[in-house]
């Protein structure tokens, strides 16, 4: 690895304070670009820079390796005078917009109304889908919750993308699921979800959860979240707040729910739709 790409990855780590996962994937990402090459990063022309990027046929993965390198030399430009009269910028290939998956309120309660709260695990499972539905987290971030991160009606997001804090609301209905998952638990630990053996639940304990109930993963759920504030008439930077997006323009992708439920009203109930 070069001393420009240590400097860069110290920057997002301790800077920027990046997620673990970004952090992995950019230096993955520019690491191999350098490794293929034999070379540091900064002494590539565009020419070899767009023949190695020619290989990913995947327009999404293409994105993801154009936003290491793109942020790898304007941290350059910045850094390091000389080192680039001109920064190569490269251009996004464009995606087509598609609307994200989601479940309805009535679809997540009939998978609820089907789970065994008789016992301990069946009341986690059945509090675990309606908290991540009523708080929208990442299940990264709900995973890393502790009781202490809740306060009557209000979770603190500690452990949040890029190390950042956020404070959103939780229905009184998950609370209630919540407290009847926690007087069951026979264990008593810090973290809030745990397992079988009273170990923090894992990710893809998780995700087993989800796909065993709703057929989707906890992620999924995190949208129906965002579709549900959106077409309840929900302000768009208000939803940006609730999410922890870090842009606007992560938020717009729910803007075409919006447009989409518009035009299913006027398709349905305008006397000229035919």
């Amino acid at each position: 690895m070069s001393a420009q790409l240590e400097a860069f990855i110290e920057y997002i780590t301790i800077i920027k304070a990046l997620s673990k996962a970004s952090i992995e994937a950019y230096t993955k990402d520019l690491s191999l670009i350098e490794e293929h090459y034999k070379a540091s990063l900064i002494h590539l022309d565009e020419a070899k820079l767009l023949h190695y990027l020619s290989q990913f046929e995947n327009k999404r993965t293409l994105n993801r390796k154009l936003s290491s390198i793109n942020a790898f030399f304007n941290f350059c430009h910045q850094e390091f005078a000389g080192s680039k009269d001109k920064k190569p910028q490269f251009q996004f290939s464009k995606i087509p917009s598609s609307l994200p998956k989601y479940l309805s309120y009535e679809q997540i309660m009939k998978a609820l109304s089907l789970i065994d709260t008789r016992s301990w695990i069946g009341l986690r499972d059945y509090a675990l889908i309606l908290f991540l539905y009523a708080t929208g987290t990442r299940i990264s971030e709900c995973l890393s919750i502790e009781h202490n991160d809740i306060e009557e009606l209000w979770l603190k997001i500690r452990h949040a993308k890029g190390e950042k804090e956020r404070i959103v609301p939780i229905a009184s209905e998950a609370l209630q699921a919540l407290k009847a998952y926690e007087s069951a638990s026979p264990f008593t630990s810090s973290s809030l979800w745990l397992n079988y053996r009273g170990k923090r639940l894992s990710r893809i304990s998780a995700y087993k959860i989800t796909r065993k109930y709703l057929n989707v993963s906890p992620h999924v759920l995190r949208h129906s979240y965002a579709t549900a504030l959106i077409l309840g008439g929900a302000d768009l930077r208000v939803v940006q707040e609730l999410l922890g997006h870090a842009s606007l323009l992560t938020t717009q992708v729910y803007t075409h729910i919006q447009k989409h439920n518009l035009k299913d009203t006027v398709l349905s109930c305008h006397p000229m739709s035919g």
